[in-house]
């Protein structure tokens, strides 16, 4: 680590200021930070290492879950301790009351997606000196605007952040990004506050979505995850409309979206996909190897009873939508995630549940305990389930997901799938690059399992970010095991940056 600067004074023009940030919340959170740190450093702004070298805090908070909620406040709690100049945005940032009545001394708070706004606050706190070269900085981070299409000065009072680009600041590795396609909630479901705390959705167009991937890719991503809150509704918001990419005009529907995504060669992931009708068509897509086949669809549950409670769309048709989906595409990877002991879930809509996930067999679960959340119509629902028997259900319904995974992996055991590496894994006596760790096309960073993998003759040659073909040696029961047998050249269809005509 570089030596610490010396403290600058906290207010006027001299010195260098520094901003820390927290990061709190689901990958659509992640991408909001990614938005505001670039928009710190186009103006001028360092980001601090620490909470002693920092002159303000920004903390982006979640606001979904009772959890979430205490650990947002908790967090501000700890940026003041360091400093007065706490700024909070995001999601719990809807509820300004809850956290004035914890923290009253925060400096400003600001609501989801406020990259506009954090700025604002951030340059009365921290005022630097602007010229004419940072004075006609392009504002660096993607919105929803669709008429935005030159560069603006940052002192234009028309300036804001969905004009030009997409973020250059990463929280990610290089070799991954999280993508936004749109913002919001249509649903009503009644466990959930999204909608409230990020209103009703609004999709990108088309265009801003492909430039942004492209640039990506052009940059050295290997992989972009999708995400929105309903990426299956992506579109309807704004009529499919179309816009240009590359000189021609795309729907802003998500199969459209993901034919030219696919066109570009990276892997392409789909995230928080509700089972409507037109996700067959992206299923087809994977099955053609055009995207991966890979779809995370938040479930939730399988009763039709206690998915009528929860107001969640395809209440019993889950599994003929899951057979169907493996028809058009034998190597689908399906993760999902469900909520146990819901207000009025009886022993019997349990069991149901459990059955359906024998049924369905799917390979990726994940579940959790109702918890109540203020303001979601659940908590008004009669029946609560002690918590005792929400914790006894959720173990055993971990029990048999945790089997079912195990099975699944176990037949992968001598295939040669491709895996893209995140890390090495190297023992103290290894050579550098001997063991590596990575993830198949069915694995999404963070949330799935992970290959483990020997180098073998590529030890030291394997990168960071690189895919390589790997045996699959043995597995246990979220991961797999295995041997890099090849290294091939990565060869996606955009041109490289510093690398053009080399693609």
């Amino acid at each position: 680590m570089t030596e610490m600067m010396e403290r600058p004074a906290e207010s006027g023009t001299a010195g260098v200021k520094k901003v820390g940030f927290i990061s709190l919340g689901c990958p659509k959170a992640l991408v909001d930070s990614e938005r505001i740190l670039t928009q710190l450093r186009f103006e001028g702004y360092e980001v601090a290492p620490s909470y002693e070298d920092a002159h303000a805090v920004i903390v982006n908070t979640c606001g979904f879950i009772t959890p979430a909620v205490e650990e947002s406040l908790t967090a501000i709690g700890e940026a003041l301790d360091a400093t007065s100049k706490v700024i909070v945005t995001g999601c719990l940032g809807e509820r300004p009351e809850k956290i004035l009545e914890r923290h009253p001394k925060v400096a400003a708070i600001t609501g989801s997606e406020a990259v506009d706004d954090v700025m604002m606050h951030v340059r009365e706190l921290l005022p630097i000196e602007t010229d004419a070269f940072t004075g006609l900085l392009p504002v660096a981070a993607p919105g929803m605007r669709a008429d935005a299409e030159q560069p603006v000065s940052l002192t234009d009072p028309n300036a804001r952040h969905g004009d030009v680009l997409a973020p250059s600041v990463k929280l990610t590795p290089r070799h991954y990004a999280y993508v936004k396609i749109a913002e919001g909630c249509n649903h009503t479901c009644a466990f959930c506050i999204i909608p409230k705390l990020r209103g009703r959705q609004v999709s990108r167009d088309a265009g801003s979505v492909l430039y942004e991937s492209f640039r990506l890719i052009a940059g050295g991503t290997k992989e972009l995850m999708i995400i929105s809150q309903d990426t299956s509704a992506y579109g309807v918001d704004i009529r499919y409309r179309e816009s240009e990419f590359q000189g021609e005009q795309i729907r802003a529907h998500l199969t459209d979206l993901a034919v030219k995504l696919g066109e570009m060669g990276a892997w392409v992931r789909m995230h928080y996909v509700y089972p409507y009708p037109h996700v067959e068509k992206l299923v087809e897509l994977m099955g053609q190897g055009k995207i991966l086949p890979y779809l995370d669809v938040p479930l939730q549950h399988a009763s039709p009873r206690i998915l009528k409670l929860m107001r969640r769309p395809g209440a019993g048709r889950q599994l003929d939508t899951i057979r169907r989906w493996r028809e058009l595409c034998p190597e689908l990877v399906i993760r999902s995630t469900f909520i146990v002991g819901f207000p009025g879930e009886t022993e019997e809509e349990f069991q149901e549940l459990l059955t359906f996930l024998e049924e369905a067999r799917l390979d990726r679960v994940g579940a959790f305990a109702y918890s109540d959340v203020e303001e979601a119509d659940a908590r008004a629902l009669p029946g609560h389930v002690p918590e005792e028997i929400k914790q006894e259900r959720l173990a055993r319904f971990m029990e048999v997901a945790q089997r079912i995974s195990t099975e699944k992996l176990a037949e992968k055991i001598g295939r040669v799938m491709d895996v893209i590496i995140d890390e090495f894994n190297d023992d103290e006596g290894d050579l550098p690059g001997t063991r590596l760790i990575g993830r198949t096309k069915g694995d999404a960073p963070g949330i799935d399992g992970q290959v483990y993998l020997y180098a073998g003759d590529f030890a030291g040659q394997v990168k960071i970010g690189d895919i390589v073909r790997a045996r699959i040696e043995d597995s246990d029961e979220y991961d797999l095991f295995g041997e890099v047998l090849e290294r091939p050249e990565w060869k996606p269809n955009v041109p490289q940056l510093g690398h053009f005509g080399k693609h």
